[in-house]
């Protein structure tokens, strides 16, 4: 069998694309990202997901399904043992699977063996996540219920208890990590999986990484008082439950920086992977994957967080990074193609010599690495939401029914049965942006004109064409991808 690569997937949740140096973002710390773009890499300006959440779009991105295909389009919905997950492919290939970090993409009752062969847990324990911020309810950063931080999110510095670092679940997997380079096996290819908390919120993190965020250089935020037309009234919706509306601009920039300065943690831990497959000896040998699951508002459209059926660029536009392995071709640099998430086992499968044994929708990014060519796709896609009455679909949970939880805003505007969690679908080229709502007026923007989507044009007769263009795009879409045949055929004997 021909050498097969080292793979490792570094996947921080919750990563705006547009928060990394080598995109123009001046405020943005995360020199490793850039300099491996700079020198080995691609990385992809127009990435998007296909679904604002966290376990739609992992579903999503390792069985290159569109959540659609088999209604994996909520938290609560995960990848069943007959779907196909790439970490499995791999692991059934020959390679020795490496998981640490969080899950949602399996029912964890099910266990972890058929995925990889170690699912990390580390010696040493660490602290709650975020300095505890989920814990307990009401805290001295949060105020009392009615004060406009207690949905906000923002912890701002974290308490390292006088250490470097705060050691929390990341720190430890990503140790864990560099330990296992170091001791490597020599006898199969690694599968590093890496799916990082950061920097998803709760906006905490450590002095000195705020200490390197040049508040002056933050790009201008998307602010209310700039919306035009008729916006999702999920939106509204959030704002109102956020009550953050009394914050000056001034709070939005700490609370901005506090998130770019968790990006810069976790261009730092790659780094430290960086390092490690290096003094290894394996670097060469590796072909690297950089994306996260969806974005994050961090102020625009004044919200935190994200929500499950909108689709502006902030929560939808992804890092995507790609190093081949040295012996493959390589033309580093950003490209400017449209490329998905479910593009990402298509991909791994070409640099890892597997053929897939399922239909799937992604397509190699391979010939784009390569410099082959500047075009991949003519529109990308992504999805949310729900019917009325599919109340099985609104994910309401002990984490989101109690006021006194965190994500009780988003859980009570998808427990709706009004319009707000209404479902809902985008389809995006390179200058408009289309989203179908079922039971709501729909969006339509232009991108060039409009790159922060603050007017709805969907009512414009000049824009007519364009709607009606990408209505039929979309019907397409859906065509292509409603199903999926298993390759087995099934004996029609007696």
């Amino acid at each position: 069998m021909e050498k097969r690569p080292h793979i490792l997937l570094f996947n921080p949740d919750q990563w705006r694309g547009d928060v990394l140096g080598h995109m123009g973002n001046e405020a943005a710390v995360t020199p490793n990202l850039d300099r491996l773009v700079e020198t080995e890499a691609v990385s992809f300006r127009n990435a998007f997901c296909q679904n604002p959440v966290c376990t739609p779009s992992r579903c999503s991105f390792m069985s290159g399904w569109y959540p659609h295909v088999r209604g994996h389009r909520t938290m609560y919905h995960m990848m069943r043992p007959d779907e196909p997950v790439l970490l499995k492919q791999l692991k059934d290939a020959g390679y020795h699977v490496w998981w640490g970090g969080k899950n949602d993409l399996v029912p964890p009752d099910g266990g972890f063996d058929a995925y990889c062969d170690v699912k990390y847990e580390p010696e040493r324990k660490p602290r709650a996540m975020f300095g505890g911020a989920f814990e307990g309810g009401a805290s001295t950063w949060r105020g009392e219920p009615g004060d406009d931080r207690y949905y906000s999110f923002y912890v701002g510095e974290l308490d390292a208890g006088g250490e470097l670092d705060y050691f929390d679940s990341d720190w430890a997997n990503v140790m864990g990590a560099v330990d296992l380079i170091r001791n490597a096996p020599e006898d199969r290819p690694l599968c590093i999986y890496l799916p990082l908390l950061y920097p998803h919120p709760p906006y905490a993190v450590e002095s000195r990484w705020l200490e390197l965020i040049d508040r002056s250089k933050l790009p201008d935020r998307i602010s209310v008082d700039r919306l035009a037309g008729e916006k999702p009234s999920i939106l509204s919706g959030l704002r109102q439950l956020y009550n953050m509306q009394t914050w000056s601009e001034e709070r939005w920039t700490e609370l901005r920086a506090t998130y770019y300065a968790m990006c810069a943690r976790v261009d730092h831990q790659f780094g430290l992977i960086m390092e490690a497959l290096k003094e290894k000896g394996i670097y060469d040998d590796t072909a690297i994957f950089v994306f996260s699951d969806h974005g994050d508002f961090t102020g625009d459209y004044g919200l935190v967080e994200k929500n499950q059926n909108t689709f502006e660029d902030c929560l939808t536009r992804v890092p995507f990074v790609v190093k081949p392995p040295a012996d493959a071709g390589v033309k580093p640099r950003v490209s400017e193609a449209l490329v998905e998430l479910v593009d990402l086992p298509a991909t791994v499968h070409h640099y890892a010599g597997i053929t897939a044994d399922y239909s799937h929708f992604g397509r190699s990014l391979a010939p784009l690495i390569e410099g082959a060519t500047d075009e991949h796709r003519d529109a990308v896609f992504c999805e949310g939401g729900r019917l009325h009455g599919e109340t099985h679909c609104n994910e309401s949970a002990p984490a989101n029914e109690n006021p006194a939880t965190l994500y009780f805003p988003r859980g009570e505007m998808q427990r709706s049965e009004g319009p707000e969690h209404t479902k809902a679908t985008m389809v995006r080229t390179k200058r408009y942006k289309y989203v179908r709502r079922l039971y709501e007026t729909d969006e339509l923007y232009d991108l060039e004109q409009d790159p922060h989507e603050t007017t709805n044009r969907i009512h414009d007769d000049e824009m007519a064409e364009v709607a009606q263009a990408l209505k039929e795009r979309m019907l397409q879409f859906y065509q292509e991808t409603c199903d999926v045949v298993p390759h087995k055929r099934d004996s029609r004997g007696k």
